[in-house]
């Protein structure tokens, strides 16, 4: 009896498991069900069919410290991107950018322009004459109209110095968030900590 209820409960748990949109939930069914299947092979010793079911046992006993050790370490990566500042964020993205040396009076970009680039100012700052507004060294800008539907440029970047440039385009953007989980988040948490900033100070985002 007992057999059979664990066989049932294991498998009800794989079946929940596809049903699972997010890592951790998934995560933690599968820990479930790693250990509903020991159960279903130990009981096995008490029906004598644990010589059918040993492959069942070796495998889940494989497979558990894999999924807890992958929980632990998102719960981690978590943390890690809750308690970072803004520029732990920007210092995590900067290795995935390539560097641009651009002089001054060089435009970046204009309105109406497509969007393909987030960029970080290394040294120099940029002007957006259309807001009166400018940014230096260890912001970024260009966040808003890569991500916005339109995917165009709202205003104008003007080289108000010789700058050095960090940029990354939209596609590697999306290449690395669904790649690398530490990249995407954060991602996120950088372009959501210079949106709160702009709207703290009452200024638009820079598209």
């Amino acid at each position: 009896m007992w057999i059979v209820i664990a066989a049932w409960l294991a498998s009800i748990l794989v079946f929940c498991s596809f049903f699972m949109k997010t890592m951790i939930p998934l995560r933690i069914v599968a820990i479930t069900s790693n250990v509903a299947f020991i159960a279903y092979a130990l009981l096995g010793l008490n029906y004598g069919v644990f010589g059918r079911l040993y492959p069942i046992l070796i495998l889940h006993s494989c497979l558990l410290p894999l999924n807890v050790l992958r929980l632990r370490e998102l719960r981690r990566l978590i943390t890690a991107v809750r308690e970072a500042s803004d520029a732990d964020a920007l210092e995590a993205l900067v290795p995935y950018m390539t560097t641009e040396e651009r002089h001054k009076g060089d435009v970046l970009f204009t309105a109406g322009d497509p969007s393909d680039k987030l960029y970080v100012i290394q040294s120099g700052r940029v002007v957006f004459p259309e807001l009166d507004k400018r940014v230096s060294a260890g912001e970024v800008f260009g966040e808003v109209g890569l991500f916005a539907l339109q995917q165009v440029r709202t205003v104008t970047a003007i080289c108000e110095d010789d700058c050095r440039l960090a940029t990354i385009t939209g596609d590697k953007v999306l290449e690395l968030y669904y790649e690398n989980p530490r990249f995407g988040l954060f991602l996120i948490r950088l372009v959501s900590g210079y949106m709160r900033q702009s709207r703290e100070i009452g200024a638009p985002g820079v598209a």
